[in-house]
């Protein structure tokens, strides 16, 4: 039982499933139907709900047909009633539908008309959109076009400043254009090309600065020559004012000035008026020219046309225009560092000197133009733009400028070897200062270098001087110069100062005691003294400094060259006596001069000899050693002379009987001793005085050398009286007196020893000799015991051959065996003088 219940259940449950299904078929959309039908398929139990579905369906059919029937009549009287509208609406269709094809005829002109209108309604919208649209676009193609237009002209900075415009003010109104997309994405390439122009327009300038940068220095160069110009003028002016004795080396000085310097007129602007109107404008209006290039072309100008300043030789507005252009672009640093960068290289290629620049002038000239050059441009850019350059940035780059150009003129001034290139070259340098002290650069270290170019100078200036003096010397005829008017006279006076009374009382012609290298070397050395004035000119020394300097040179020409030069004159081996006396002469009235080259460095240097640290001349030091060098060569000539005259002496030491007068080389020697001292009448006293008694001493020593020579091993009693008459004559000469001055015998002193060796042997008073040998009232105190015996022994040498001689032919006598005891004894007793004076 329990099994069909079970089934009951079940199938109850299923029919309360299957009508749920149903009446969710009936109320849901069909869309959503499927999930429903879903769960009867996914059940066993279909079959049974398609039976139930069916039932459904005839449910719904008998529904359905109940209400028809209910309906129906309803129905017919609608459809009868539908039936007669048909006809009405059929007679107002064909009505409507004629009426149409009326209308549609009387309309057809309108419609055309009305299309028409519409049409030109259209076009009208239409131009008047495209009229604002183009107006819009026009201003940006114009503005385009003026890009192009301005960049083919290479105007670059207008360029920018109208992609400038056109990027922020014109494109952002038609940005939705696709031509104006093009337009904005080319932007960057054209900035970039700009950029890129303009640095090429900046290396164009730079490289024409650096190839005309000689042109630049030397115009800047040549303002300020002309400035220098005229301050020399009035210094000289004020000079021939201050001192009269010096007028006309300076009126030399102003000749030259003129003549060398180009006559110029000044620049169109000074620097500093330059600097002040120089503008930062960019001309946006014209195109570039060949003066973008940097340098001017400048014809040559007459003489009297103006000068062309050098900011008027170079266009500057590369650099401005690249400045302001990177300036917006945002890279003013990158430009600033390129263009220093750059610079720098240029600064170090003008730096670096040519190796020949020491051979010419024109060599320093260019050189110094090119740094002029440089530093001018720079110059002008400090003061022209903003931060381009920096006062610190040109102030490390003319402390480089500055040590290489002074280790290049240290380097390159020392070959140079003449004295006026060297000139030259100083006053090149103080323009060089100067132009650049004027554009506010210390050159403070130029002058102190310029001070040691002076040394050199004067090294120089020394070796000119030097030939100068040698030529001088070498052309002297070494004779007092003869005078046959008062013209002549006044002439030799106004180059040297020479007074003597008694000379201007005398009648021509006449004769100065000097010679003609006196009034020579005098100018000479004024002149020297006027070429050391040239070099101080210009230095920023004073009067105490330029005079100190004057007077070291000077003493350096007295001191060594001239010194020299006498020196080397007087060693001459073919001086002769009367040169050596002239050379005596000359140099005393030299040294009497020198008072008078005080006075003339006072007159053209304004400090007195007296001022404090003021260096003293030393010509008269210089002058005294000439002399005392000439006297001494005096001395050693006449020793020269006396020793070639004895050289002629023959004597005959064998000879049993003397001449009857003095030997003929001694006479002749005396008369040439006499002539020679005829010539030292203008020798001061002494000098005289002491050459001729060194001539008689050295007369007296060489002929005792005679006597007691070794190779005289033999001498007889007649030739001992022959030489004495030689030493009286001699003795004769000295008493004549052949120069004034001696006191007394004074000069026959010099023959004193001769004099006492002769009386002991020929007078043979050997006892009085031995006896007061030693004592101060000896008569014989100037015989030396050693020369006693020399000459002694060739005496006994002779009397000894004599003997051996007789004793072959005859008995020895018994005086002449007495004799030679007595000489045996003299010579023991003057050796025990000699043994006891040596012990």
């Amino acid at each position: 039982m329990e099994r069909p219940k079970m089934a009951e259940l079940e199938s109850l449950e299923t029919a309360a499933e299957h009508e749920r299904i149903l009446r969710e078929i009936e109320s849901t959309d069909t869309a959503c139907i499927g999930p429903t039908l879903r769960s009867v398929y996914d059940g066993e139990e279909h079959g049974r709900f398609m039976e139930k579905l069916e039932a459904r369906i005839r449910n719904h059919d008998r529904e359905i047909e109940k209400m028809c029937n209910f309906h129906y009549q309803g129905f017919v009287d609608s459809i009868t009633e539908l039936l007669k509208v048909r006809g009405e609406a059929q007679k107002l269709k064909n009505q409507v539908t004629d009426t149409n094809r009326k209308l549609q005829n009387e309309g057809k002109e309108l419609l055309l008309a009305m299309e028409e209108l519409r049409q030109c309604r259209l076009q009208q919208r239409n131009i008047s959109a495209t009229v604002d649209k183009l107006t819009l676009c026009l201003p940006v193609l114009e503005m385009y076009s003026k890009l192009r237009e301005q960049m083919k002209s290479k105007r670059h900075y207008p360029a920018l400043k109208t992609l400038e415009h056109l990027e922020h003010t014109f494109l952002p109104q038609v940005s939705h254009y696709r031509f104006c997309k093009v337009m904005v994405d080319n932007i960057p390439r054209l900035r970039e090309e700009i950029k890129e122009l303009s640095m090429s327009d900046l290396k164009d300038f730079l490289e024409s600065i650096r190839k005309h940068s000689d042109k630049i220095g030397e115009t800047a160069m040549k303002q300020d020559c002309r400035f220098n110009q005229w301050k020399i003028i009035a210094r000289i002016f004020f000079s021939l004012l201050l001192s009269p004795n010096v007028q006309a080396q300076q009126q030399r000085n102003l000749d030259n000035i003129v003549s060398q310097q180009p006559r110029i007129s000044g620049g169109k602007k000074s620097k500093k008026e330059f600097s002040a109107s120089s503008e930062l404008e960019v001309k946006n209006t014209s195109p570039m020219s060949e003066q973008d290039s940097g340098i001017l072309d400048v014809e040559d100008e007459d003489e009297e046309e103006e000068v062309p300043g050098a900011q008027d030789l170079v266009d500057f507005s590369p650099v401005y225009r690249c400045l302001h252009i990177y300036s917006v672009l945002g890279a003013r640093e990158t430009f600033e560092s390129y263009y220093r960068k750059q610079r720098r290289k240029q600064a170090r290629l003008v730096l670096q000197p040519p190796s020949n620049m020491h051979e010419t002038l024109d060599g320093y000239r260019k050189y110094f133009n090119q740094i002029v050059g440089f530093f001018v441009v720079e110059d002008h850019i400090l003061h022209t733009t903003q931060g381009l350059v920096t006062r610190a940035y040109i102030d490390e780059l003319w402390e480089m400028a500055l040590s290489k150009t002074i280790a290049a003129l240290r380097t390159h001034s020392s070959y140079c070897s003449d004295p006026s290139l060297v000139l030259d070259l100083k006053n090149l340098i103080v323009l060089f200062a100067d132009t650049l002290q004027g554009y506010g650069f210390p050159v403070n270290q130029l002058f102190d270098m310029l001070l040691e170019i002076q040394d050199q100078y004067s090294e120089t200036l020394l070796k000119k001087w030097a030939g100068v003096f040698r030529n001088i010397l070498d052309s002297d005829n070494y004779s007092p110069i003869p005078v046959s008017n008062e013209e002549v006279y006044r002439k030799i006076v106004g180059q040297f100062p020479f007074q003597d009374a008694e000379l201007e009382k005398q009648p021509f012609p006449k004769k100065f005691p000097f010679s003609e290298f006196v009034p020579k070397v005098y100018s000479q050395i004024k002149e020297f003294i006027y070429a050391c004035l040239k070099f101080s000119e210009d230095l920023h020394l004073s009067s105490t400094e330029v005079d100190d300097m004057i007077r070291k040179s000077t003493n350096l020409l007295l001191t060594r060259t001239l010194s020299n030069c006498l020196q080397n004159v007087i060693k001459r081996k073919n001086v002769g006596l009367t040169e050596l006396v002239q050379i005596i002469i000359n140099t005393t009235h030299l040294e009497k001069s020198c008072k008078f080259l005080e006075e003339f460095i006072t007159n053209i240097t304004n400090v007195l000899p007296e001022t404090v640290h003021t260096t003293k001349l030393y010509g008269t030091t210089t002058f005294k050693d000439a002399r005392h060098a000439a006297e001494e060569e005096i001395y050693t000539n006449l020793n020269q002379k006396i020793d070639q005259f004895l050289q002629l002496a023959d004597y005959d030491w064998m000879a049993l009987e003397p001449g009857s007068r003095a030997s003929d080389y001694l006479v002749d020697l005396i008369g040439f001793l006499r002539s020679t001292f005829a010539v030292f009448t203008h020798l001061p006293g002494k000098v005289a005085q002491t050459a001729c008694m060194s001539a008689c001493k050295h007369l007296s020593t060489s002929l005792l050398q005679l006597l007691l020579e070794a190779e005289v091993r033999q001498l007889t009693l007649g030739a001992l009286h022959q030489f004495n008459l030689d030493v009286e004559e001699c003795e004769q000469f000295a008493r004549s007196g052949p120069v004034p001055g001696f006191q007394g015998d004074t000069l026959q002193l010099a023959f004193i020893d001769l004099r006492q060796l002769l009386d002991l042997f020929i007078q043979w008073d050997w006892s009085t000799y031995l006896a007061d040998y030693g004592q101060p009232t000896c008569k014989y105190l100037r015989v030396n015991p050693t020369t006693a015996l020399i000459l002694l022994e060739k005496i006994s040498r002779v009397m000894r051959d004599t003997s051996r001689k007789n004793n072959v032919f005859a008995q020895f006598r018994k005086n002449e065996r007495d004799k030679q005891k007595l000489i045996d004894t003299v010579a023991k007793q003057l050796r025990g003088l000699i043994n006891s004076h040596h012990s």
